[in-house]
């Protein structure tokens, strides 16, 4: 039986990433997977402060550590309150990728779960190399959360191309929604389709080819489908023509869909060491909550 381990999600403690920590605590209470909420402070201001305050910088640290605790707590209190979710509490200091990893170690996390907006995490997550560095190099799969947690997951998208990846995408789904139902989209073309008709080749030769790419693409989301044990009534099949990154947003909204999964990186070797373009389109583009897989 498929079982999440456990779940980490990171807060700086603003409103918009309390969205991301009830998430979490949401997934931990539908699948029983242990919940521990991360707080890194930033002490590079500090030294600024000092002299602008007149305190030492360990005045200062301790404070700063004292205020987060007293927030952290504050924060934890609730979720025990609204979704009955005990929850480790812990406070960092230093660089957040940084952190994020010992906590990850220390934890032997299953997810990570940050939010896409907030006072300094839309920073380090969406924006720019920082994200790139954080979600190729990641242990485990990273959940960035765009809505307010309302409910548990229900219709999960899954963009599949058939890499080793997709499997593990399908895996991931299921584990941080186990109740809800996956619709796998396979987007296809027809290779050298462009050079075809350069070369003048018959539109209907080519509506033969197209035809066959999309029987082939049945065929392999049916097998991939089973391959990740999917019974028929927890899956939607769907096979369209033309860009993933296209379909991927249309369908998010057509089926519904409160949570997006795909692999950071397609079928090429080259993406194994970037965030593949993909995926950094959905993160930018989709209204829904996108877990990246690893």
């Amino acid at each position: 039986m498929l079982k999440l381990n456990r779940l980490l999600a990171a807060t700086d403690l603003s409103a918009p990433a309390r969205h991301a920590v009830e998430r979490a605590a949401l997934v931990s209470r539908e699948t029983g997977a242990p919940l521990d909420v991360l707080h890194v402070a930033d002490l590079a201001p500090l030294d600024k402060l000092r002299h602008l305050m007149g305190s030492s910088t360990d005045e200062l640290r301790q404070q700063v550590l004292k205020s987060a605790q007293e927030k952290l707590h504050d924060l934890v209190a609730i979720l025990k309150n609204h979704y009955g979710v005990s929850a480790g509490a812990h406070v960092a200091f230093g660089s957040l990728l940084a952190e994020l990893d010992k906590a990850v170690d220390a934890s032997a996390a299953g997810l990570i779960v940050c939010g896409a907006r907030g006072e300094s995490f839309l920073r380090h997550i969406l924006l720019g190399s920082t994200a790139e560095r954080m979600l190729s190099r990641a242990k485990c799969p990273m959940l960035v959360v765009k809505q307010a947690a309302h409910e548990p997951y229900r219709t999960v998208l899954v963009p599949v191309d058939f890499s080793p990846s997709s499997l593990r995408a399908i895996t991931n789904a299921r584990l941080v929604a186990p109740q809800a139902e996956i619709v796998l989209l396979h987007a296809f073309d027809v290779p050298f389709e462009g050079h075809l008709r350069y070369a003048g080749v018959e539109e209907e030769v080519i509506r033969g080819y197209r035809t066959l790419a999309r029987q082939e693409a049945v065929q392999n989301l049916h097998t991939l489908s089973v391959q990740a044990g999917l019974p028929p009534y927890e899956a939607r099949l769907v096979v369209l023509q033309g860009l993933p990154s296209t379909h991927i947003i249309e369908q998010e909204q057509e089926a519904d869909c409160d949570l997006i999964v795909m692999g950071k990186h397609g079928e090429s070797m080259l993406d194994e060491l970037f965030l593949g373009s993909v995926t950094k389109h959905v993160l930018a583009e989709s209204q829904c909550d996108v877990l990246v897989s690893v």
